[in-house]
């Protein structure tokens, strides 16, 4: 199966299209989780317990590299063992990790991701599109010879993502929408049986003005939606970027669902499992409950 199968096939299993961001802060950790001064070992301990009492309801973890590379090679080692655990549970896991560079650069990115070192643990990388084609392409024969999958940025959530991606080009589209035209292009040739490339898109809950055209833009691209919760985002904002049988995306949630025991007052290990629990639950019948309303469900 392609990564864009198996991601699918994941989401229909657990009839939720949410990813668990594994964003971790020491200070995130209570210690009834871990009573390990080590911050590395700390952050370890919180997304196994994350990832223990969620691994039956979602789809796909999401570990953002800095939240390790800042706790330096202990951090890299916390990371490590993270996507190792969350593979053995039999989650897709997607490293947040932007990489590109020019090509020689990239293939090693790529390489280290989609091939080698880390590739046993980690299904999907995100990266950047901003050096062209070729930058990306060591990245998608990668992801294409080894059944992995990429999401390149093309609208992100940040407020001020419009600064270099709605300046307007000759041509008259933005630069979000020319990115996502690359992307379409990019990822054509191995678009797969199921009618998604590889290469997908990065594109943000927080605009929903742009997200029906960036939908259209992207026919063949799996569409991971940051910004939903924390950021602002909606369950009808991200179900704009879903397909018209209400697949093709996945929606991702970090802090909401990480520290869902702290809103529950949590003070035991027992009540943090049932608060998550509880919070993964409630988002995924709300995204669910956007996209019936959309009339985006597979008759």
């Amino acid at each position: 199966m392609s990564f864009t199968e198996r991601l699918q096939a994941a989401v229909r299993r657990t009839h939720n299209p949410s990813v668990l961001g594994l964003d971790p802060m020491p200070d995130y950790v209570p210690d009834y989780v871990s009573a390990e001064s080590d911050p590395a070992r700390r952050i370890l301990a919180f997304n196994k317990m994350l990832i223990d009492c969620t691994h039956d309801l979602i789809a796909a973890v999401k570990p953002q590299l800095a939240y390790y590379e800042a706790l330096g090679c202990d951090g890299f080692d916390a990371f490590l063992e993270t996507i190792r655990y969350a593979a053995g549970k039999g989650l897709i896991v997607i490293v947040d990790g932007k990489r590109n560079d020019i090509g020689s650069t990239a293939a090693r990115y790529a390489h280290a991701y989609l091939e080698g070192g880390f590739a046993p643990f980690c299904d999907a990388l995100t990266v950047n599109p901003y050096l062209g084609s070729d930058g990306m392409t060591p990245f998608l024969e990668a992801a294409h010879a080894n059944g992995k999958g990429l999401f390149a940025l093309v609208r992100t959530s940040n407020p001020s993502a419009g600064d270099l991606q709605d300046l307007i080009l000759q041509d008259k589209r933005p630069v979000y929408e020319a990115v996502a035209d690359l992307v379409t292009g990019w990822g054509k040739p191995f678009v797969g049986a199921d009618g998604y490339a590889p290469l997908g898109a990065v594109v943000g809950a927080t605009w929903p003005k742009q997200a029906d055209a960036l939908r259209r833009r992207l026919p063949h691209a799996f569409i991971l939606v940051p910004g939903y919760g924390a950021q602002g985002g909606t369950a009808d904002d991200a179900a704009r970027l879903f397909d018209e049988k209400g697949g093709g995306a996945v929606v991702n949630a970090s802090r909401s669902l990480m520290l869902a025991y702290r809103k529950a007052k949590a003070s035991t290990a027992d009540q943090f499992v049932t608060a998550t629990r509880a919070a993964v639950s409630a988002m995924r019948d709300d995204l669910n409950a956007a996209l019936a309303k959309a009339g985006k469900v597979d008759s």
